[in-house]
Protein backbone atom coordinates (compact mmCIF):
# COMPACT_ATOMS: atom_id res chain seq x y z
CA UNK A 1 0.00 0.00 0.00
CA UNK A 2 1.41 3.16 -1.03
CA UNK A 3 2.17 6.35 1.70
CA UNK A 4 -1.03 8.45 0.02
CA UNK A 5 -3.36 5.47 0.73
CA UNK A 6 -1.89 5.01 4.13
CA UNK A 7 -2.46 8.32 4.74
CA UNK A 8 -6.21 8.62 3.40
CA UNK A 9 -7.02 5.50 5.54
CA UNK A 10 -5.34 6.93 9.11
CA UNK A 11 -7.11 10.74 8.28
CA UNK A 12 -10.92 8.46 8.00
CA UNK A 13 -9.89 6.48 11.39
CA UNK A 14 -8.87 10.00 13.01
CA UNK A 15 -11.98 11.15 11.70
CA UNK A 16 -14.25 8.58 12.80
CA UNK A 17 -12.93 7.87 16.14
CA UNK A 18 -12.64 11.74 16.87
CA UNK A 19 -8.91 12.22 17.66
CA UNK A 20 -8.43 8.46 19.17
CA UNK A 21 -7.16 5.16 17.61
CA UNK A 22 -6.82 1.94 18.22
CA UNK A 23 -3.80 -0.11 18.53
CA UNK A 24 -3.07 -3.79 18.13
CA UNK A 25 -1.23 -5.64 21.03
CA UNK A 26 2.53 -5.91 20.43
CA UNK A 27 4.06 -8.71 22.62
CA UNK A 28 7.66 -9.01 22.95
CA UNK A 29 9.38 -12.66 23.81
CA UNK A 30 12.81 -12.78 26.10
CA UNK A 31 14.85 -15.52 25.58
CA UNK A 32 16.29 -15.50 29.18
CA UNK A 33 12.98 -15.32 30.90
CA UNK A 34 10.04 -17.10 32.05
CA UNK A 35 6.61 -15.54 31.55
CA UNK A 36 4.18 -14.86 34.82
CA UNK A 37 1.18 -15.83 32.55
CA UNK A 38 -0.97 -12.41 34.31
CA UNK A 39 -0.50 -10.40 31.05
CA UNK A 40 -4.02 -12.06 29.71
CA UNK A 41 -2.26 -13.98 26.43
CA UNK A 42 -3.52 -17.10 26.21
CA UNK A 43 -0.89 -19.66 28.27
CA UNK A 44 -0.84 -21.79 24.89
CA UNK A 45 0.18 -18.66 23.13
CA UNK A 46 3.30 -18.10 25.76
CA UNK A 47 5.59 -19.52 23.29
CA UNK A 48 3.93 -18.73 20.04
CA UNK A 49 7.07 -17.14 18.35
CA UNK A 50 9.22 -20.19 19.09
CA UNK A 51 10.73 -21.40 22.47
CA UNK A 52 13.86 -20.97 20.71
CA UNK A 53 12.89 -17.08 20.83
CA UNK A 54 11.84 -17.29 24.62
CA UNK A 55 8.33 -16.64 26.26
CA UNK A 56 6.37 -14.14 25.81
CA UNK A 57 6.83 -11.71 29.06
CA UNK A 58 6.45 -8.25 27.26
CA UNK A 59 3.39 -6.25 25.60
CA UNK A 60 4.71 -3.01 24.31
CA UNK A 61 2.40 0.37 24.51
CA UNK A 62 2.13 2.84 22.16
CA UNK A 63 5.66 1.73 20.61
CA UNK A 64 7.76 3.26 17.66
CA UNK A 65 10.65 1.03 19.00
CA UNK A 66 12.08 -2.25 17.43
CA UNK A 67 12.42 -4.62 20.51
CA UNK A 68 16.62 -5.63 20.43
CA UNK A 69 16.15 -9.08 20.60
CA UNK A 70 19.53 -10.10 18.78
CA UNK A 71 19.43 -12.12 15.47
CA UNK A 72 16.59 -13.43 13.88
CA UNK A 73 13.94 -10.35 15.40
CA UNK A 74 11.67 -9.65 13.25
CA UNK A 75 11.38 -5.60 11.87
CA UNK A 76 8.43 -5.27 13.39
CA UNK A 77 9.01 -6.82 16.81
CA UNK A 78 7.80 -4.65 19.54
CA UNK A 79 6.38 -1.90 17.02
CA UNK A 80 2.79 -0.89 17.70
CA UNK A 81 0.36 -1.14 14.64
CA UNK A 82 -2.81 1.39 14.23
CA UNK A 83 -6.30 -0.46 13.27
CA UNK A 84 -7.91 1.26 10.42
CA UNK A 85 -10.72 -0.09 7.89
CA UNK A 86 -10.47 -0.41 4.19
CA UNK A 87 -14.16 -0.93 3.25
CA UNK A 88 -14.91 -3.98 5.05
CA UNK A 89 -11.57 -5.24 5.37
CA UNK A 90 -9.19 -4.65 8.62
CA UNK A 91 -5.85 -2.63 7.74
CA UNK A 92 -2.80 -2.38 10.13
CA UNK A 93 -0.22 0.54 9.91
CA UNK A 94 2.53 0.99 11.79
CA UNK A 95 2.43 4.03 14.22
CA UNK A 96 6.03 4.98 13.84
CA UNK A 97 4.62 5.51 9.82
CA UNK A 98 1.23 7.10 11.04
CA UNK A 99 3.38 9.49 12.73
CA UNK A 100 5.76 9.92 9.98
CA UNK A 101 2.65 10.69 7.55
CA UNK A 102 0.38 12.76 10.08
CA UNK A 103 2.78 13.77 12.95
CA UNK A 104 1.56 17.31 12.79
CA UNK A 105 -2.30 15.96 13.55
CA UNK A 106 -0.97 13.02 15.65
CA UNK A 107 1.55 14.96 18.17
CA UNK A 108 1.15 18.85 17.58
CA UNK A 109 3.38 20.70 15.30
CA UNK A 110 5.54 21.41 19.01
CA UNK A 111 6.21 18.01 19.51
CA UNK A 112 7.15 16.90 15.82
CA UNK A 113 9.15 19.95 15.46
CA UNK A 114 11.41 19.19 19.12
CA UNK A 115 11.66 15.48 18.55
CA UNK A 116 10.76 14.46 15.21
CA UNK A 117 8.48 11.75 16.51
CA UNK A 118 7.39 9.92 19.65
CA UNK A 119 9.78 9.68 22.26
CA UNK A 120 7.73 7.68 24.67
CA UNK A 121 7.70 3.97 25.23
CA UNK A 122 5.39 1.86 27.49
CA UNK A 123 5.15 -1.60 28.30
CA UNK A 124 4.07 -4.22 30.71
CA UNK A 125 6.45 -7.13 31.67
CA UNK A 126 5.35 -10.15 33.67
CA UNK A 127 8.21 -12.62 34.81
CA UNK A 128 7.87 -15.53 36.97
CA UNK A 129 11.41 -14.90 38.67
CA UNK A 130 13.63 -12.08 38.78
CA UNK A 131 15.31 -10.10 35.76
CA UNK A 132 19.64 -10.20 36.26
CA UNK A 133 20.89 -6.94 37.28
CA UNK A 134 21.13 -4.71 34.64
CA UNK A 135 21.02 -1.03 33.31
CA UNK A 136 20.57 1.30 30.51
CA UNK A 137 22.94 3.63 29.56
CA UNK A 138 22.44 7.42 29.78
CA UNK A 139 22.69 9.28 26.17
CA UNK A 140 26.54 9.65 26.35
CA UNK A 141 26.86 6.39 26.44
CA UNK A 142 24.18 5.30 23.90
CA UNK A 143 24.85 7.67 21.26
CA UNK A 144 28.39 6.12 20.99
CA UNK A 145 26.44 3.02 19.28
CA UNK A 146 23.82 4.94 17.91
CA UNK A 147 21.19 4.63 20.24
CA UNK A 148 19.54 7.17 23.05
CA UNK A 149 19.50 6.16 26.50
CA UNK A 150 16.67 5.27 28.89
CA UNK A 151 15.39 6.51 31.85
CA UNK A 152 12.68 4.94 32.96
CA UNK A 153 9.93 4.09 36.00
CA UNK A 154 8.00 1.22 37.05
CA UNK A 155 4.27 1.01 38.55
CA UNK A 156 2.50 -2.14 39.88
CA UNK A 157 -0.82 -1.91 38.63
CA UNK A 158 -3.53 -3.82 41.51
CA UNK A 159 -5.79 -4.77 38.60
CA UNK A 160 -3.03 -7.25 37.06
CA UNK A 161 -0.95 -8.22 40.11
CA UNK A 162 -3.28 -11.25 41.67
CA UNK A 163 -0.71 -12.99 42.04
CA UNK A 164 3.23 -11.83 43.12
CA UNK A 165 4.90 -15.23 41.68
CA UNK A 166 7.72 -16.10 44.31
CA UNK A 167 10.02 -12.84 44.01
CA UNK A 168 8.33 -9.97 44.73
CA UNK A 169 11.05 -7.75 45.57
CA UNK A 170 13.47 -5.82 43.27
CA UNK A 171 17.54 -4.93 43.90
CA UNK A 172 18.01 -1.84 43.46
CA UNK A 173 21.62 0.19 43.11
CA UNK A 174 24.59 -0.82 44.89
CA UNK A 175 25.66 -0.58 48.72
CA UNK A 176 27.26 2.41 49.85
CA UNK A 177 30.82 1.68 49.61
CA UNK A 178 30.93 -0.34 46.83
CA UNK A 179 33.70 0.59 44.67
CA UNK A 180 34.38 0.32 41.04
CA UNK A 181 36.85 -2.10 41.92
CA UNK A 182 34.37 -4.83 43.42
CA UNK A 183 32.28 -4.09 40.17
CA UNK A 184 35.22 -4.98 37.95
CA UNK A 185 35.82 -7.97 40.11
CA UNK A 186 32.16 -9.56 39.39
CA UNK A 187 32.68 -9.06 35.59
CA UNK A 188 35.67 -10.74 35.93
CA UNK A 189 34.23 -13.83 37.57
CA UNK A 190 31.54 -13.79 34.50
CA UNK A 191 32.35 -17.10 33.28
CA UNK A 192 32.43 -18.90 36.75
CA UNK A 193 28.86 -19.15 37.62
CA UNK A 194 27.47 -16.66 40.05
CA UNK A 195 29.65 -13.59 39.82
CA UNK A 196 28.04 -12.20 42.88
CA UNK A 197 26.98 -8.87 41.62
CA UNK A 198 24.01 -9.01 43.95
CA UNK A 199 26.18 -9.21 46.98
CA UNK A 200 26.87 -5.62 46.40
CA UNK A 201 23.14 -4.61 46.22
CA UNK A 202 19.91 -4.72 48.40
CA UNK A 203 16.44 -5.67 47.52
CA UNK A 204 13.90 -3.75 48.39
CA UNK A 205 9.91 -5.35 48.65
CA UNK A 206 7.49 -4.32 45.93
CA UNK A 207 4.02 -3.48 46.84
CA UNK A 208 0.91 -2.82 44.12
CA UNK A 209 -0.09 0.35 43.81
CA UNK A 210 3.41 1.87 44.34
CA UNK A 211 5.86 2.55 41.82
CA UNK A 212 10.07 3.63 41.90
CA UNK A 213 11.78 6.13 39.46
CA UNK A 214 15.02 4.63 37.36
CA UNK A 215 17.08 6.72 35.53
CA UNK A 216 19.73 5.60 33.07
CA UNK A 217 22.93 4.17 34.96
CA UNK A 218 21.18 2.46 37.65
CA UNK A 219 21.71 -1.02 38.31
CA UNK A 220 17.98 -2.62 38.64
CA UNK A 221 16.72 -6.49 39.39
CA UNK A 222 13.25 -6.15 38.36
CA UNK A 223 11.38 -8.72 40.42
CA UNK A 224 8.13 -10.53 40.01
CA UNK A 225 4.79 -8.82 39.98
CA UNK A 226 3.17 -7.06 36.62
CA UNK A 227 5.33 -3.88 35.90
CA UNK A 228 3.74 -1.34 33.89
CA UNK A 229 7.04 0.86 32.35
CA UNK A 230 7.12 3.75 31.15
CA UNK A 231 10.33 5.12 29.64
CA UNK A 232 12.44 6.84 26.73
CA UNK A 233 11.44 5.67 23.69
CA UNK A 234 14.45 3.14 23.45
CA UNK A 235 15.89 -0.64 24.33
CA UNK A 236 19.13 -0.56 25.27
CA UNK A 237 20.52 -2.56 28.29
CA UNK A 238 23.72 -4.17 30.11
CA UNK A 239 23.31 -7.20 31.76
CA UNK A 240 25.85 -7.00 34.95
CA UNK A 241 24.61 -10.78 36.52
CA UNK A 242 26.37 -13.86 35.35
CA UNK A 243 23.61 -15.93 36.22
CA UNK A 244 20.02 -15.99 37.44
CA UNK A 245 18.27 -18.71 39.00
CA UNK A 246 20.69 -21.04 37.89
CA UNK A 247 20.29 -19.63 33.52
CA UNK A 248 23.83 -18.44 32.04
CA UNK A 249 23.71 -14.98 31.00
CA UNK A 250 26.24 -14.47 27.55
CA UNK A 251 28.75 -12.04 27.77
CA UNK A 252 26.98 -10.73 24.47
CA UNK A 253 24.21 -9.21 27.10
CA UNK A 254 26.72 -7.30 29.18
CA UNK A 255 28.13 -5.57 25.96
CA UNK A 256 25.57 -5.19 23.26
CA UNK A 257 25.08 -1.18 23.50
CA UNK A 258 29.43 -0.87 23.91
CA UNK A 259 31.49 -0.14 21.00
CA UNK A 260 32.66 -3.23 19.54
CA UNK A 261 36.23 -1.59 20.32
CA UNK A 262 35.47 -1.97 24.28
CA UNK A 263 33.90 -4.72 24.37
CA UNK A 264 36.88 -6.68 26.80
CA UNK A 265 37.24 -3.02 28.53
CA UNK A 266 36.14 -3.31 32.20
CA UNK A 267 36.65 -0.22 33.12
CA UNK A 268 34.81 1.68 30.04
CA UNK A 269 31.86 -1.12 31.20
CA UNK A 270 31.51 0.23 34.81
CA UNK A 271 31.78 3.64 33.70
CA UNK A 272 28.36 3.49 32.74
CA UNK A 273 27.17 2.88 36.00
CA UNK A 274 26.04 6.22 37.32
CA UNK A 275 28.10 5.91 40.87
CA UNK A 276 26.24 8.58 42.96
CA UNK A 277 22.89 7.70 42.98
CA UNK A 278 23.47 3.99 42.97
CA UNK A 279 25.62 4.21 46.30
CA UNK A 280 23.00 6.67 47.76
CA UNK A 281 22.66 5.52 51.58
CA UNK A 282 18.75 7.17 50.75
CA UNK A 283 17.63 5.53 47.41
CA UNK A 284 14.57 5.00 47.99
CA UNK A 285 13.68 7.94 49.78
CA UNK A 286 15.00 9.44 46.62
CA UNK A 287 13.78 6.81 43.89
CA UNK A 288 10.07 5.45 45.54
CA UNK A 289 7.19 6.92 43.87
CA UNK A 290 3.53 6.80 45.54
CA UNK A 291 0.49 7.80 43.46
CA UNK A 292 -0.42 11.14 43.47
CA UNK A 293 -3.99 12.50 42.80
CA UNK A 294 -4.54 15.47 40.08
CA UNK A 295 -6.71 17.11 42.87
CA UNK A 296 -8.28 16.33 45.59
CA UNK A 297 -10.08 12.76 46.34
CA UNK A 298 -13.19 14.19 47.74
CA UNK A 299 -13.84 16.68 44.07
CA UNK A 300 -12.66 13.63 41.72
CA UNK A 301 -15.51 11.05 43.76
CA UNK A 302 -18.43 13.79 43.07
CA UNK A 303 -17.42 13.87 39.51
CA UNK A 304 -17.59 10.24 39.33
CA UNK A 305 -13.66 9.32 38.84
CA UNK A 306 -10.61 9.15 40.57
CA UNK A 307 -7.27 9.76 38.95
CA UNK A 308 -3.39 9.72 40.33
CA UNK A 309 -0.22 10.32 38.66
CA UNK A 310 1.79 7.22 38.85
CA UNK A 311 4.84 8.36 36.60
CA UNK A 312 5.79 11.72 37.36
CA UNK A 313 9.56 12.41 38.61
CA UNK A 314 11.15 12.21 35.20
CA UNK A 315 11.83 14.80 32.07
CA UNK A 316 10.92 12.48 29.30
CA UNK A 317 7.60 11.10 30.33
CA UNK A 318 4.71 10.85 32.53
CA UNK A 319 1.76 8.59 33.15
CA UNK A 320 -1.41 8.53 35.11
CA UNK A 321 -3.80 5.83 36.02
CA UNK A 322 -7.25 6.51 35.82
CA UNK A 323 -10.99 4.93 36.96
CA UNK A 324 -14.26 5.68 35.94
CA UNK A 325 -16.83 4.60 38.52
CA UNK A 326 -19.68 2.70 37.38
CA UNK A 327 -22.37 4.31 34.85
CA UNK A 328 -20.47 7.78 35.62
CA UNK A 329 -19.27 10.06 32.48
CA UNK A 330 -16.11 12.42 33.08
CA UNK A 331 -14.11 14.36 30.88
CA UNK A 332 -10.29 14.14 31.06
CA UNK A 333 -8.15 17.34 29.72
CA UNK A 334 -4.30 16.45 29.18
CA UNK A 335 -1.87 18.95 27.34
CA UNK A 336 0.02 16.24 24.99
CA UNK A 337 -0.96 13.29 22.94
CA UNK A 338 -0.94 9.71 24.89
CA UNK A 339 -1.53 5.85 24.47
CA UNK A 340 -3.67 4.01 27.11
CA UNK A 341 -4.33 0.64 28.07
CA UNK A 342 -7.86 -0.76 29.73
CA UNK A 343 -7.21 -2.72 32.85
CA UNK A 344 -10.39 -3.96 33.80
CA UNK A 345 -14.03 -3.36 32.63
CA UNK A 346 -15.74 -1.79 29.64
CA UNK A 347 -17.26 1.51 28.80
CA UNK A 348 -16.65 4.09 25.78
CA UNK A 349 -13.92 6.69 25.21
CA UNK A 350 -15.33 9.41 23.21
CA UNK A 351 -17.20 7.48 20.66
CA UNK A 352 -14.80 4.27 20.84
CA UNK A 353 -16.33 1.24 22.42
CA UNK A 354 -13.52 0.13 25.17
CA UNK A 355 -13.19 -3.12 27.08
CA UNK A 356 -10.88 -5.22 28.71
CA UNK A 357 -10.44 -8.65 27.63
CA UNK A 358 -10.19 -12.23 29.59
CA UNK A 359 -7.82 -13.65 27.47
CA UNK A 360 -6.83 -12.53 24.15
CA UNK A 361 -4.71 -15.40 21.36
CA UNK A 362 -1.58 -14.15 19.85
CA UNK A 363 -2.41 -12.48 16.97
CA UNK A 364 -6.16 -11.35 17.92
CA UNK A 365 -7.17 -7.89 18.08
CA UNK A 366 -8.63 -6.07 21.31
CA UNK A 367 -10.25 -3.62 22.15
CA UNK A 368 -8.44 -2.31 25.34
CA UNK A 369 -5.49 0.23 23.47
CA UNK A 370 -5.99 3.47 22.00
CA UNK A 371 -3.97 6.06 21.06
CA UNK A 372 -5.34 9.83 21.82
CA UNK A 373 -4.11 12.85 19.67
CA UNK A 374 -2.97 16.02 20.98
CA UNK A 375 -6.57 17.48 19.66
CA UNK A 376 -8.36 15.09 21.39
CA UNK A 377 -6.67 15.18 24.48
CA UNK A 378 -7.06 18.98 24.81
Amino acid sequence: MDAKRKTQLLKDALDAGGGIVRLAPAWVPRSFLVPGGRLKLAPKDHYALGADRGGIDERWLASTVRADNGPGTPEDEGLSYVVVKDGVEVVKILLKEAIELLGDQILGKAVMQRYEGWMVLAKFFDNAGPIPHHLHPDDEHAKKVGRVGKPEAYYFPSQLNFVEQHFPYTFFGLEPGTTREDVIRCLERWNEGDNGILDHSKAYRLRPGTGWNIPPGILHAPGTLVTYEPQKASDVASLFQSMVEGRAMTWDSLVKDVPEDRHRDLDYIVSMVDWKQNVDPEFAKHHYVAPKPVKSSEAMEDEGYHETWVAYSSEEFSAKELTVFPGKSVVIRDGAAYGLIVVQGRGTIGNMDVASPTMIRFGELTEDEWFVTVNAAE
